[in-house]
């Protein structure tokens, strides 16, 4: 008697039996890494909503380097998906399949301000370039090389993206080659670092899965990213991680690096202190605090808000604060009125929107922020969602609009300003408050290494 055939599993049908999705990424600030709240990254927070979509658990796996990364991928009982911002090309497609696209990145030379700065490929010859290993810039090079032999490059599986731009910051290296997103990310942790050019044209990021002729899991990672293109899923991603990076800018960035180390720590204890009152996050307060003040507790507006915080006379008294120059007071204050905002906000809105209306609201007040909803809604936009919020605000210095609205008037675009500024300050504090970079701020160490993925993160209150 013949033995019965039995067909083996589809990749899909494995993960769902295991009730686990393995991934393998990279541990850098555009993909992976642990803050005190938890893990993090926009390839974290995507490929989780995958994982919840399939009904199962994540599981993480962070490879040394790239060749790492493709070489554990579809090994038995290995990762069965890579999410960490790779784009396709030739070579790589011979080594795995790759899903639908989810984000579109320009590939651009870096080089040192206040160096001579290379406006084409022939410029990079005789330059000192690190890139890395495995990387598509490494392609990238290679192809160049044929066109200019004399070109030299190293590849190195020791760094990450923020290793490489620190190295051009200090003037280790001339060049280097990073993604527009990555460098969006890590600016302003680097002064001296500027766009020379931009190699090539747009590419787009992608998943990837084993080869072979098992497609049950990529046709559902397809599934999945197209209907986040559709609701909206990844545009509120990207807005998260990347629609705030450049407003500070290359002097403002320099400058908050300055204050960072000279400023802050006279109020660090304050900030921590009401925060942890108010339950707020720290970081959070501290940077509404530079946003209004640049931490300084004297500074006295036109309209006549004062201090630290830049409490009105109004504010001030009913918050219990009795003198708004006494920066541990005014700091005090802004907490308690900070909290009083959020708890007054409607329920339906929900984190992390919740926090930016509350700041939002805090800068122009409840009233215009409640008739941008209204407006939202008139649009059909969602009124719960800031991305689509903050598009109605700036009408509300338009007749046309804010003529309709219950409390007209208002400077509609300074609390879109107000909140990119801090959603950008939180998220340096964030970085440069984790564990093991804590001490590192005094001593004027700005640069953020790779997270140590063996370290667990400490907890914090949630925003």
């Amino acid at each position: 008697m013949l033995g019965a055939c039995v067909e083996k599993p589809s990749t899909l049908e494995r993960v769902k039996e295991d009730g686990v999705l393995r991934v393998i990424t990279r541990n850098s600030p555009a993909t992976y890494f642990q803050d005190r709240n938890g893990e993090t990254g926009f390839e974290y927070e995507l490929v989780k909503r995958f994982a919840d979509d399939l009904g199962v658990k994540l599981q993480i796996e962070t490879a040394d380097n790239l060749d790492d990364l493709f070489g554990q991928l579809g090994k038995p009982s290995g990762p069965v998906l890579a999410a960490a911002g790779l784009v396709s090309s030739e070579r790589r497609a011979a080594q795995v399949k790759f899903s639908h696209p989810y984000l579109e990145v320009t590939p651009q030379v870096i080089y040192r301000n206040g160096r001579s700065r290379p406006t084409e490929a022939k410029g990079l010859v005789g330059k000192k370039i690190m890139v890395l290993k495995g990387s598509s810039h490494a392609d990238q090079l290679a192809e160049l090389k044929k066109k200019f032999p004399t070109l030299e490059y190293e590849e190195s599986d020791a760094v990450e993206v923020v290793d490489l731009l620190r190295m051009v910051d200090e003037g280790q290296i001339d060049l280097t080659l990073v993604d527009s997103n990555e460098l969006a990310m890590n600016q302003v942790y680097f002064p001296n670092v500027r766009v020379a050019f931009d190699l090539g044209d747009a590419r787009d990021q992608r998943w990837a899965v084993a080869p072979g002729e098992d497609n049950s899991l990529l046709n559902e990672i397809n599934e999945f990213i197209d209907k986040s293109q559709k609701n909206g899923t990844l545009q509120r991603l990207k807005d998260r991680y990347y629609g705030h990076v450049d407003v500070l800018g290359y002097v403002g960035a320099y400058t908050f690096a300055q204050h960072l180390q000279q400023r802050l720590p006279k109020y660090e204890k304050h900030f921590k202190s009401y925060a942890k009152v108010e339950q707020i996050d720290w970081r959070l307060l501290a940077a509404i605090g530079y946003q209004e003040s640049m931490w300084q507790p004297e500074v006295t507006s036109k309209t006549g808000v004062r201090g630290l915080m830049m409490l009105t006379q109004r504010t001030a008294q009913a918050m219990g604060v009795s003198n708004r120059l006494d920066p541990r007071q005014s700091i005090m204050g802004g907490a308690k009125y900070f909290m009083l905002v959020k708890e007054q906000l409607d329920d339906s809105i929900q984190e992390p929107d919740r926090t930016w209306f509350a700041l939002a609201a805090y800068n122009v007040g409840s009233g215009h922020l409640e008739d941008a909803r209204t407006l939202a809604k008139r649009e059909k936009l969602d009124p719960n969602k800031w991305l689509d919020v903050k598009k109605m605000l700036p009408r509300l210095s338009q007749k046309q609009w804010y003529s309709k609205t219950k409390y007209g008037y208002a400077r509609g675009g300074e609390p879109v300003h107000f909140v990119a500024n801090i959603r950008r300050y939180y998220d340096i504090l964030t970085w440069v408050t984790q564990p093991q970079l804590e001490g590192q701020v005094a001593e004027g160490n700005l640069h953020v290494p790779a997270v140590n993925k063996d370290k667990p993160a400490e907890q914090t209150p949630a925003m």
